[in-house]
């Protein structure tokens, strides 16, 4: 084969953590091996870092989140003739609806090699019994026609070969890919408005029910340290909810928006408290790690990879406010001992989530396997011009 390996990377949304990850994956690929065209229904601000980059982008209206037959059925059709008329190589699909729809169209257009990043489950303890098998049954029905499962995280592979869905073999794990930021916290309460004595408490993420934004607002009218301020970096569809339940409690919160400057803007944090009822890895953990805050965060899939209890941060149930404020409590009540936490901790994640680390790992699921890469495939498991968002296409008109 000449030239590189044409790869569509497919995401319902390119925002968020799973959305920062698979560009930054895609941008730290070899282009002289990979040339990579992302393919997703709405992006904003990463949308356009991606264009920026030199990639290729193409924004699928029909592609959203919400379940919708016709709009589903109708992207499954645009997307398999995208991807056949692409005569793409690989096609890498992230998340739930994406990789479903994205799967079905690549197995469709006869794909060569199909990759699927599990960033989390779209299935979980707090649904109902009945959706959850449901979940369960497609996951392992797409298992099937999958290739190579990226799992981000040692609790998310754990869990996808546990459940069956897909065959051991083809199970790979993943870290995050974290770039060093300066470490300038007095630069981060002041581009927050923060004054440089304020008690913080702060999280990252979208505010959806997935985060438990209500959980972690009631966490903070539960503590007992007096003074502290909430500050939460992200939007979504639960941000005006959340502005009213602390109003509500009276608790003291800055709800900042999504911020291209988040992963810098965590150094204000005296404490990250994260409150998700489920996740993956979270790259926003992973940021604060690296920028020495200490962490709280719930026993969810892969946090405890990096959230080790009593050791790099602490750990608490999901759904239970009541030992989320407690933990902050203790740490705030202990700075030398949360400052060794947050020591342990970013020395931990320094050199294990890195682009470059990332690149790797993506690469090597990517790249075909013959006789004489497959073994090493296994132990290494521990372009065209860019269309920038809203031009035309033909799959857009």
């Amino acid at each position: 084969m000449s030239g590189p390996l044409r790869v569509a990377a497919v995401i319902t949304r390119l925002e968020g953590g799973a959305g920062a990850m698979a560009l930054r994956g895609a941008r730290a690929l070899d282009p002289r091996e990979f040339a990579v065209t992302v393919i997703t229904g709405s992006g904003r601000r990463l949308c356009a870092e991606a264009a920026d980059s030199g990639l290729d982008v193409v924004l699928e209206s029909a592609l959203r989140a919400p379940v919708s037959p016709a709009a589903d059925l109708r992207a499954l059709r645009r997307l398999t003739a995208l991807l056949r008329g692409g005569a793409f190589d690989v096609v890498h699909t992230h998340c739930a609806k994406a990789g479903a729809l994205g799967r079905l169209a690549a197995h469709r257009a006869g794909t060569d090699r199909i990759v699927h990043s599990y960033h989390g489950f779209p299935f979980h303890e707090f649904q109902r019994a009945p959706l959850r098998r449901a979940y369960l049954a497609v996951e392992r029905a797409l298992g099937r026609i999958t290739d190579v499962a990226l799992c981000v995280g040692t609790g998310v592979a754990v869990e996808a070969v546990r459940r069956g869905l897909i065959a051991p073999e083809r199970v790979r794990t993943t870290g995050v890919a974290v770039p060093p930021v300066p470490l300038r916290p007095g630069r981060a309460r002041r581009l927050l408005g923060l004054p440089p004595a304020a008690v913080v408490v702060g999280s990252v993420g979208r505010l959806v029910p997935q985060k438990a934004p209500e959980d972690w607002v009631l966490a903070l009218a539960r503590l007992r340290t007096p003074g502290v301020r909430g500050v939460w970096v992200g939007d979504g569809d639960l941000a005006e909810r959340a502005r009213a339940a602390a109003d509500r409690l009276g608790v003291p919160v800055d709800f900042a928006g999504d911020r291209p400057d988040a992963a810098e803007l965590v150094q204000a944090f005296d404490v990250f408290a994260q409150s998700s009822r489920y996740e993956g890895l979270p790259l926003a953990v992973v940021e604060a790690m690296r920028c020495g805050v200490p962490v709280v965060a719930t026993a969810v899939n892969a946090v405890g990879d990096v959230v080790v209890p009593g050791v790099t941060g602490l750990l608490v149930p999901p759904a239970r406010p009541e030992l989320l404020a407690g933990a902050v409590d203790a740490l705030l009540a202990d700075p030398a001992g949360a400052a060794r936490l947050a020591a342990r901790a970013r020395e931990r994640v320094r050199a294990a989530h890195t682009e470059a680390g990332l690149a790797d790992e993506i690469a090597a699921a990517y790249r075909p396997v013959t006789p004489a890469t497959a073994g090493s495939a296994l132990m290494g498991a521990a372009g065209g011009t860019p269309v920038t968002c809203g031009d035309r296409h033909p799959l857009n008109e």
